[in-house]
């Protein structure tokens, strides 16, 4: 865990406890949905901006912070956030509603992230497709009696441009409409009690 800096944490390595104000700490990284890790880096992209360690940053350091995180978000983004989050005419911006402005952001680069890593896992050859014989291959290491006419159904229904393989940006358009975790089709069920 990373070391408090400033006036933050207390007791608590998970975020603001000096506040005296509920409002002003955070729940638990499960609570918003992220992992711990990942509420950590939003909180130290917060903390770079709140100098005066109150619990709040300006909302001309919006921007910065997101910046921080990794994200480059325009004026109208930002403002869109603040509407989402009844913020629209506040000058600062407490660390829960960053939390909140930051979580889907997080998310969305991590399951991005997730998707190429399954990619990875078919594209063994490193073509940056995924072919009929990539994913033969991945049907018959994971034990699935699938005929060579389901495999290709399966590409056909993937392969946007009808090339005969799978694209990295088709396979994220197939697995971000599928749901929210692409690694759970590829566990077993024989793994399950």
């Amino acid at each position: 865990m990373a070391m408090q800096r400033g006036g933050y944490g207390g007791a608590s390595n998970s975020g603001y406890s000096n506040s005296g104000r509920s409002r002003g700490r955070p729940g638990s990284a499960k609570k918003v949905g992220l992992t711990e890790e990942e509420m950590e880096e939003v909180k130290e992209a917060f903390q770079l901006f709140d100098t005066e360690n109150r619990g709040t940053i300006d909302i001309k350091e919006l921007k910065a912070a997101f910046r921080a995180l990794g994200f480059m978000v325009k004026k109208a983004e930002i403002r869109e956030m603040m509407t989402n989050i009844d913020k629209e005419t506040s000058a600062v911006v407490l660390y829960e509603e960053f939390v909140e402005m930051a979580t889907p952001k997080v998310q969305a680069r991590d399951t991005k992230e997730e998707i190429m890593k399954v990619f990875k896992l078919f594209d063994d050859d490193n073509s940056n497709q995924i072919t009929f014989k990539n994913l033969q291959r991945v049907a018959r290491e994971l034990g699935e009696n699938l005929t060579d006419d389901e495999l290709h159904e399966m590409i056909e229904e993937a392969d946007r441009d009808s090339k005969g393989f799978i694209t990295q940006d088709e396979f994220f358009k197939v697995m971000k409409k599928r749901g929210e975790n692409p690694l759970d089709d590829l566990s077993s069920d024989e793994d399950e009690f």
